[in-house]
């Protein structure tokens, strides 16, 4: 019996070795598993995080616009978005650049509906994205429309310099203010409340 050991070792070391080698197949596999679902997980939770920083530019964009077009063409009667021609141009204008600032503003609503359904709503990171979407587009308003463009100005007043200024500062207040709170929500831990949404 003792000298039959070693021939009753040697036929199991191919089992031992075939099943290590099956295990270290099935670990491999497992890890790439891992590894593949973690960069799918990394993929989407970046995917959400720029919807939400979207769905906010959209919305400020169409929120400061309307404010714009209400406030400053309708009501207070300072300018049309094109005064370069006849009054009547200027009504059609406003209009087109009304409906312009809906269709964004629903836009970045229906963004925020899928984001709060899927329970991905980021309140910190779209609120950036509203300061952001408002600011830039009052800074473009006030620098390529009013200066460079000179489709319109601000109002046909002799000072116009006071209100360009105004105007832009507070556009640059809006951006600095949504970046930073754009840097605030990269570095938060990702918290959900109540209305699945994140601090």
């Amino acid at each position: 019996m003792i000298a039959e050991a070693p021939s009753v070792y040697n036929s199991r070391i191919p089992g031992i070795l075939e099943m290590l080698y099956n295990t270290s197949i099935l670990r491999g596999e497992i890890m790439t598993h891992v590894t593949n679902v973690a960069a799918v997980k990394r993929h989407t939770n970046t995917s959400y995080r720029q919807r939400n920083l979207w769905s906010g530019f959209l919305f400020g964009l169409g929120l400061v616009a309307f404010i714009d077009e209400t406030v400053f063409h309708q009501l207070l009667h300072w300018h049309h978005f094109y005064d370069k021609s006849t009054t009547d141009i200027g009504l059609v204008s406003d209009g087109l650049f009304h409906a312009f600032s809906w269709f964004a503003t629903i836009g970045g609503l229906f963004m925020l509906a899928d984001l709060k359904r899927r329970s991905e709503w980021q309140i910190k990171r779209w609120w950036s994205g509203i300061l952001l979407g408002a600011g830039i587009f009052q800074l473009y308003d006030g620098i390529i429309q009013h200066k460079i463009m000179r489709i319109h100005q601000i109002r046909y007043v002799d000072n116009v310099i006071i209100y360009d200024i105004v105007w832009n500062g507070l556009a640059l207040i809006l951006i600095f203010i949504g970046l930073y709170f754009l840097k605030q929500s990269r570095h938060s831990p990702f918290k959900k409340d109540e209305t699945n949404g994140e601090y």
